[in-house]
């Protein structure tokens, strides 16, 4: 990028890109005075100037770690960010001298939205986002995002109706005629995939697999063609609707979710057009309590897995200071979701006894 590009892409492109290229060396000492006229001083200590607020996008519909007030996306309510993440964003604007505040933005679709911190106009993403070092790259494998620390733990699951938990009480219990319901792009997906031998670690799909998508159906043939990661799938898999397996020891996929996320997939599974929901046990956990004892958390994954925030992977110095606040807030992981669940309040009180400097 030349100086000159440089200068537009500050004057255009807001705070963030002010902030990414007076990081580099040449550009501090070629544009120092120009970038220090245009923001305003950072007090020592703080994680960005005074008066400057991050844009935070956040996935709608993850209840109870992230969601919007109504899914209704046509709704005033839909702007506002409910749940455990929320709380943690609002205890980070509470730390004296942290000088961070949120502008809030909800995000409605999944895939990817891990990335959008490396776009131009966000600079934080939440939204019970595993952390997975593949989900730090775009499609070109070029690195794009930073993971903060994790701030929750996750632990993959199947929601089933009551009358069916003793027969899912394990994976075993994935037969070629249960149809078991996902959204794409998940480790709930992924993860579906290696336990039942759908997909191997690599998340290589077993050849004879065959996959529903808009352009038709198509037949794996266990090779890297058809593969389905957390982070990404193969082309020929986009959109997909159905996984049939290749032997009866294996489940039906069925992917929904595209209108209003893993509301959706309640929706089927209350239905009966879905017989089990793979997912973390956290939001599942939180729909069987809601279920009135119609919904029960079955199998549970023996695979431990870490939630956190996204921001792009040049702004080092600022992940660095939300990253410290946050080990801080949550006692290096002492300090978690069932806190949380039992005192909605904890990461705020905890905040007001932070100091700063």
């Amino acid at each position: 990028m030349s100086v000159a590009v440089g200068v537009i892409s500050i004057l255009m492109g807001g705070v963030k890109h002010a902030r990414l290229l007076g990081a580099g060396v040449v550009a501090t000492v070629i544009l120092g005075s120009a970038c220090r006229a245009m923001a305003p001083e950072q007090p020592a200590g703080a994680c960005t100037p005074a008066g400057e607020a991050l844009h935070a996008a956040f996935y709608a519909f993850f209840a109870p770690v992230s969601y919007s007030a109504d899914a209704d996306p046509t709704s005033p309510g839909f702007h506002t960010h409910l749940g455990y993440e929320a709380d943690l964003l609002t205890a980070l604007e509470a730390m004296e001298g942290a000088e961070l505040s949120f502008v809030r933005s909800p995000v409605a679709e999944w895939p990817g939205i891990w990335l959008l911190s490396a776009t131009p106009d966000v600079d934080i993403v939440g939204g019970g986002i595993t952390i997975l070092e593949s989900r730090t790259r775009d499609d070109t494998g070029e690195l794009a995002v930073a993971f903060t620390s994790g701030h929750i733990a996750f632990r993959q699951s199947l929601l089933v109706r009551a009358s069916d938990a003793d027969r899912f009480s394990d994976y075993e219990g994935l037969t070629w005629d249960v149809r078991v319901g996902v959204l794409r792009g998940t480790t709930g997906e992924a993860r579906l995939l290696q336990i039942t031998g759908l997909a191997n670690e690599d998340g290589v799909l077993a050849a004879g697999t065959r996959i529903d998508t808009p352009g038709g159906t198509v037949v794996a043939d266990g090779t890297g063609a058809y593969v389905i990661t957390a982070a990404t799938a193969s082309p020929v898999l986009d959109g997909r609707t159905h996984i049939h397996p290749p032997s009866r020891t294996m489940p039906q996929v069925v992917h929904l979710g595209d209108t209003s996320g893993e509301l959706e997939l309640l929706e089927a599974l209350h239905e009966g057009t879905i017989d089990a929901v793979a997912r973390g046990e956290i939001g599942n956990g939180e729909a069987a309590h809601a279920s009135g004892g119609g919904l029960v958390v079955a199998a549970l994954d023996s695979l431990a897995e870490y939630g956190g925030f996204t921001l792009d992977a040049r702004d080092g110095e600022l992940l660095a200071c939300i990253d410290e606040k946050l080990r801080w807030l949550t006692r290096d992981r002492e300090i978690g979701y069932a806190e949380w669940r039992e005192d909605p309040m904890v990461f705020v009180e905890r905040a007001r006894l932070w100091e700063s400097g």
